[in-house]
């Protein structure tokens, strides 16, 4: 383990106390006391902090791998349209009404991020170069949005509009432990698929032509990352709804601090993914907002949209005083 990841372990290890005793109920590690403590430890907060790392740790990965395999530093886990896919599942059992069992959002969830896999790899072809696999992703985020959309509109009712509207804002709120056995899994396999397409994804920054004569098989690469993001994107999705940014924002942190290779970015980012939205659930707790909490979505848009921004603007002076586009 190198010593950024041993870092950020121990970063997390020194986190996860603190999201435990954070809340609108601040609990004293000294003095149990509180009423019902330990039931607010064990079934609410620590399966929370769970889901943070998880969803986070997916996220980050994810996003590390996509901005290696696109070789585009603004890629992020959505552009594939696995997670509009995913979120278009958990909306239509929302819709339908039959997410009232607690097992059936997230299966509707990771049904959507299968069937957006599945799609993406058939119009995609195993031979379609990067470019179509973006195409084909943006086509499947586009159309997934837009069936979101209609059932927005026809929602059989004001309650599930309500619960439609709020669910895609993504939190990690009043989950319990059985989202973490969905979102852990999940996560483990997508980052062990995703780093076994590191050498892969290595060899692609000199080109396909190169890769091939190095021997990747670009076939598989993208099998991997298919499978890889969409376990992560899918999992989280599932628990979590839809929290963004979190694939854009920690690579660009973690990169300088590494060789920049995408093998050596995807374990750090899914570590640093952990991290962040661990320590960001746990300012969603403590921000006073009258009788509500702030969703873990909605702050991490606050925060990543101007770092988006000031991202395009420094890449646009890059490429400015290169002579390229003003």
């Amino acid at each position: 383990m190198t010593r950024l990841n041993m870092t950020l372990v121990l970063l997390i290890v020194l986190a996860v106390p603190l999201s435990l005793l954070a809340g609108q109920v601040w609990i004293n590690p000294f003095d149990l006391a509180v009423p019902n403590a330990r039931s607010i430890l064990f079934e609410l907060r620590l399966p929370r902090a769970v889901l943070a790392l998880a969803v986070g740790s997916g996220l980050g990965a994810a996003g590390a791998a996509m901005q290696g395999y696109l070789r585009n530093p603004l890629a992020d886990p959505g552009l594939f349209g696995i997670a509009p896919c995913a979120a278009l599942g958990a909306v239509l059992s929302l819709w339908t009404g039959y997410a009232v069992s607690a097992w059936i959002l997230p299966l509707f969830a990771l049904a959507g991020a299968a069937i957006g896999m599945l799609l993406l790899s058939l119009i995609a072809g195993r031979n379609g170069g990067v470019a179509t696999f973006t195409l084909a992703g943006m086509m499947l985020a586009s159309l997934a949005g837009a069936l979101m959309s209609l059932a927005i509109s026809l929602a059989p009712s004001p309650f599930a509009l309500s619960e439609i509207v709020t669910w895609l804002m993504g939190a990690v709120a009043d989950r319990s432990w059985n989202e973490a056995w969905i979102a852990v899994p999940g996560a483990l396999l997508g980052i062990i698929a995703l780093r076994l397409a590191g050498r892969g994804l290595d060899a692609l920054l000199l080109g396909n032509a190169v890769a091939r004569s190095l021997g990747i098989n670009l076939s598989r690469l993208q099998a991997l990352l298919v499978i890889g993001v969409g376990l992560t994107v899918g999992s989280g999705v599932a628990v979590a709804g839809i929290i963004g940014f979190v694939g854009l924002v920690v690579p660009h942190l973690v990169r300088p601090l590494t060789d920049r290779r995408p093998s050596s970015l995807i374990v750090p980012s899914a570590l640093a993914g952990a991290l962040l939205l661990l320590i960001a659930d746990c300012l969603c707790r403590v921000v006073p907002l009258a009788g509500s909490e702030l969703r873990l979505g909605i702050a991490l848009s606050l925060i990543g949209a101007p770092f988006f921004l000031a991202l395009l603007l420094r890449m646009r002076r890059g490429t400015s005083a290169d002579g390229g586009w003003a």
